[in-house]
C-alpha cells in the first residue's frame, strides 16, 4: 500500500531522540540520552525574535541505573545548545528524580519534578524516552548471564511489562511465562 503521506516540500524541522544504554560496572548500567532539534529555515517567533537555520535545542542525560532494582543512582545532564540564555536556568530540574525507581508512576513523577514551570519540556521529554530503554538496557544487561534472569528478577520484569502493550497483556501468550 502506498502512502498518501509523502513529504513534498521543503524540510522544516527535525527532532532526534538517541538512547544508548552501557554496562557500568556489573550491577549497574548507565544509560544516555540525546535529545536534538534541527531547524531547516530561517525562523520568525511571535516575540519577533529572528533564528537563523540550525540547532535550537541539543542536550543529554545520563543515568546510573542500579539493575536490582531500577533506582535512578545518580543523573547528570548536559544543555549543550539551547535557544535562549534563561534555559540554563533549568540546569538542576531533573536532580530531584535521584532516588526514583523507574516503574509504573515514573512519568506523572517526572512531570509532577520537572514539568510545566518547574523545568524544561525537553528534558522531560528525553527523560521520559530513557526510561523504556532503561528497560530494554536492564534485559540486555541481564541477558549477558548465562543463567538468564532468576525468580526475583523475573517478578520485577512481570511488574514492568504485564499489562504495557498487546503482546504482554494479562491474559495474553507471554505473561504466564512470569508464573513460574
Amino acid at each position: 500500500m502506498q502512502s498518501i503521506w509523502k513529504s513534498k516540500g521543503k524540510k522544516l524541522h527535525a527532532r532526534n531522540i538517541e538512547v544508548t544504554t552501557y554496562d557500568y560496572d556489573g550491577e549497574r548500567i548507565i544509560v544516555e540520552g540525546f535529545l536534538k532539534d534541527d531547524r531547516f529555515q530561517e525562523s520568525h517567533l511571535v516575540t519577533g525574535e529572528k533564528f537563523p537555520p540550525g540547532v535550537i535545542h541539543h542536550m543529554s542525560i545520563r543515568l546510573l541505573v542500579n539493575c536490582s532494582n531500577l533506582v535512578i543512582e545518580d543523573i547528570d545532564m548536559e544543555l549543550i545548545s539551547v535557544p535562549r540564555e534563561v534555559c540554563q536556568e533549568t540546569r538542576e530540574c531533573l536532580a530531584p528524580i535521584k532516588g526514583l525507581t523507574i516503574t509504573r508512576g515514573f512519568t506523572s513523577k517526572v512531570k509532577k519534578i520537572a514539568g510545566g514551570i518547574n523545568g524544561c519540556t525537553h528534558l522531560v521529554e528525553l527523560l521520559l524516552s530513557m526510561a523504556p530503554a532503561a528497560i530494554q538496557g536492564f534485559a540486555a544487561h541481564q541477558s549477558l548471564k548465562p543463567s538468564g534472569l532468576d525468580k526475583d528478577h523475573a517478578k520485577m520484569m512481570a511488574k514492568y511489562l504485564v499489562n504495557t502493550c498487546h503482546a504482554w497483556r494479562e491474559d495474553g501468550p507471554f505473561a504466564h511465562l512470569f508464573e513460574k
